[in-house]
């Protein structure tokens, strides 16, 4: 496998979009009705169209100035560029590897790394430290930017993470997670308390309708949400917040963060989602790095033996520290 890795940067995969106005989209600057509209930031927006690729459908060759206001009906002709294209190399960097064979390799990822290479995180990412790890050793179907990546974590979340180390094993495990068959367990520390001791939230997760670098519940078809479900039940009660494991039916971008928060229980130290604003917080800071949660558990069939495989790891030290702060407050 080559180790030229394609950088994830702030534009869409598909090469032309068409944005349509609707009536509530009137007055708005076209930078800002673009980043609405789509994945990118008004930033991006912004040189899309000071570079002439940003036009009013039905005007030739019309450079489209971002202090233009939308107008009912326009359709604006968005042309994105290709990829920008980097070096990603294998970097020597320590991961902690629970298991490995010829098919899988199972690691537990640091909360603070990135788990793939993309714009602000060019390097130090897992990817970097799996290519040193494995050479040539990984699955291609991820393509360039995630190879033998099968499911992603954010970079403040720690925990497990199962990796392919060929095609077949990416297959095979693509096709159990697409169908829950793949169990992903993680402990949360949450605001509130919970009334029930378990409980399920089923609801569909898409992209926010106005910050694009957010995700949200997303009932309304048209901004192409996706079904989400999250199990969770209660392991201890401290009043203000409360410990709780989740299991991830489905597995979309930060869906147990958007989740709890949707119920009024976002994660603490999760100021993305409204946690971090507890004087508790503010005081043992130093032991939270991003929102409390961690992928603890991982229950998966082998791909090639088909033996049902369980992996745990121990809760970090910061996370054990907080549960016995909040122990002490009982």
């Amino acid at each position: 496998m080559e180790h030229d890795i394609f950088c994830e940067n702030e534009y869409s995969e598909e090469r032309v979009l068409n944005l349509v106005a609707t009536e509530a989209d009137i007055g708005k600057r076209a930078d800002a009705f673009i980043a609405e509209k789509s994945e990118l930031t008004r930033s991006a927006a912004v040189r899309l169209m000071e570079s002439g690729d940003v036009s009013l459908d039905g005007a030739e060759n019309a450079k489209l100035e971002k202090k233009y206001k939308i107008c009912k009906g326009d359709v604006l002709i968005v042309r994105l560029p290709d990829p920008e294209v980097c070096e990603a190399l294998p970097e020597n960097i320590p991961i902690d590897i629970v298991y490995e064979d010829e098919d899988i390799i199972v690691v537990n990822k640091p909360e603070g790394m990135v788990v793939h290479p993309a714009a602000g995180n060019p390097s130090g990412t897992l990817v970097n430290a799996l290519l040193y790890h494995c050479g040539n050793r990984l699955s291609g179907i991820g393509g360039v930017i995630r190879p033998g990546i099968v499911h992603r974590i954010d970079k403040d979340t720690g925990g497990l993470l199962v990796v392919a180390k060929n095609d077949s094993a990416h297959l095979f495990l693509s096709e159990e997670i697409k169908h829950h068959r793949v169990e992903r367990i993680y402990h949360a520390i949450v605001r509130g308390n919970f009334k029930e001791d378990s409980g399920t939230v089923d609801a569909p997760i898409g992209r926010h309708p106005v910050d694009r670098k957010k995700m949200a519940v997303i009932r309304d078809t048209e901004h192409r949400s996706r079904e989400a479900v999250t199990h969770w039940r209660v392991l201890e009660r401290f009043g203000q917040f409360t410990h709780i494991e989740c299991r991830l039916e489905t597995g979309r971008t930060h869906q147990i963060r958007v989740h709890m928060s949707s119920i009024g229980h976002p994660l603490m130290g999760d100021t993305v989602y409204g946690g971090g604003g507890t004087p508790f917080e503010a005081r043992h800071k130093a032991l939270i790095c991003g929102q409390c949660l961690f992928a603890s558990k991982l229950i998966l069939t082998h791909p090639t033996t088909k033996e049902k495989m369980e992996f745990f790891v121990e809760l970090p030290d910061n996370f054990k520290k907080l549960l016995s702060i909040l122990n002490s407050y009982q």
